[in-house]
């Protein structure tokens, strides 16, 4: 008899393990994602060393490249890219043609346009000079990075989870902002597709007629794809009734609050001096951010939202995020201790100095790397 049972432990005990190995596997939560990139994000919009911002962008890109998968999401990352380096080029091009700084070495010299008295301080053409097209190189870079980082976020995390672990206060609006989010991976998917299919067909027109032949059916796809989406939205109860748009007096009351607290607040700090308000204004926005989260958790009950198998948060969520809030910390610290190295002077150009603590904020980022492993197809 010893056997059989002996028989039998041996593929529960080996089924055990296989379920802790998958659950030890589990692709990350998508709000960690979030959280991570976004800190990124806010530590490059505090500097505007150009080195320190291509060193947080090499970091979130190493991230991206190794643990994102073949997803419709995780595909349109390129159009991101594509997009930061067209905000840098049209900034230098503004720059050189309507800037209004021209001190500092001169580069070129363009035909300049006189302009009416009313446009003062704007001029077209003139001298193209080294200091300004410095500082509108390290501003556009600081707004690329930016985008990269909400890019790399876009490409590793699965929007339809996120979808699934916002609050249930919020559920209108994570689902119309998940759909925003997943309509350029749908459109660059739908491109694909239609191109492939017309190189299987052998279409080799080229020019206007290509890009009629591939508009037109992409436009159909899109089409077909928003009337699938209604209807399995309504079929799994996504329409709201009337006693569901129906919300408490309490938490109408509450926001109403907090709306106010937040805006005295706010007022207070911005507008009246701190050692007699200051105190007052961030009691008053603490309060209204309180008003807020008590207005979502009374509205939240309200609505009945079902969640089927829920992400758990466990331990490498904690360590993503926290990689994120260190990096962005040790940003913070870095531009209040060496403001001249995290922000170098343009007038005149100076050449950018790579603080040793940058290497560290890197170091930080990638250490997702370790706790992660490639999301989901």
């Amino acid at each position: 008899m010893s056997r059989p049972v002996a028989a039998v432990q041996a593929p529960l005990g080996s089924g055990l393990a296989a379920s802790r190995a998958v659950w030890s596997h589990r692709a990350l939560h998508p709000w960690a994602w979030w959280c991570w990139a976004l800190c990124a994000g806010v530590a490059v919009s505090l500097t505007r060393n150009p080195l320190a911002i291509v060193l947080v962008v090499l970091a979130v890109v190493v991230v991206l490249e190794l643990r994102r998968s073949d997803a419709p999401w995780a595909v349109s990352v390129g159009l991101y890219f594509a997009l930061a380096g067209f905000i840098i080029g049209i900034r230098v091009v503004f720059q050189v043609l309507v800037g209004s700084m021209r001190t500092g070495v001169v580069l070129f010299t363009l035909p300049s346009v006189p302009l009416p008295s009313w446009l003062r301080g704007i001029s077209l053409g003139g001298p193209v000079t080294l200091d300004a097209l410095a500082f509108a190189l390290y501003d556009a870079m600081r707004i690329a990075a930016l985008i990269i980082c909400v890019g790399v976020a876009n490409g590793l995390a699965n929007p339809k989870r996120a979808l699934r672990s916002v609050p249930a206060a919020l559920a209108e609006v994570s689902t119309a902002v998940v759909i925003a989010l997943s309509m350029a991976p749908q459109l660059i998917e739908s491109v694909l597709r239609v191109r492939r299919a017309r190189r299987l067909r052998g279409g080799r027109s080229r020019g206007w007629h290509a890009v009629v032949g591939v508009v037109v059916p992409v436009l159909e796809d899109a089409i077909e794809r928003s009337i699938g989406l209604a209807a399995g939205m309504e079929s799994r109860g996504y329409g709201s009734t009337h006693a569901h748009l129906r919300a408490p007096r309490l938490v109408s009351a509450a926001m109403v609050a907090a709306l106010a607290l937040l805006a005295l607040g706010v007022f207070l700090l911005l507008g009246s001096p701190r050692d007699v308000f200051g105190w007052i204004g961030v009691g008053a926005v603490l309060a209204g951010v309180a008003c807020v989260v008590a207005a979502m958790r009374l509205a939240g009950r309200s609505a009945s939202v079902t969640r089927y198998r829920p992400d758990p948060w466990g331990t490498p969520e904690w360590v993503v995020v926290g990689a994120g809030l260190v990096g962005l910390g040790l940003t913070i610290w870095l531009a209040i201790t060496q403001r001249a190295v995290m922000s170098p002077s343009t007038t005149p150009v100076s050449w950018p100095q790579l603080p040793l603590g940058m290497l560290l904020v890197a170091g930080v980022l990638v250490v997702p790397l370790a706790v992660t492993r490639v999301g989901e197809p």
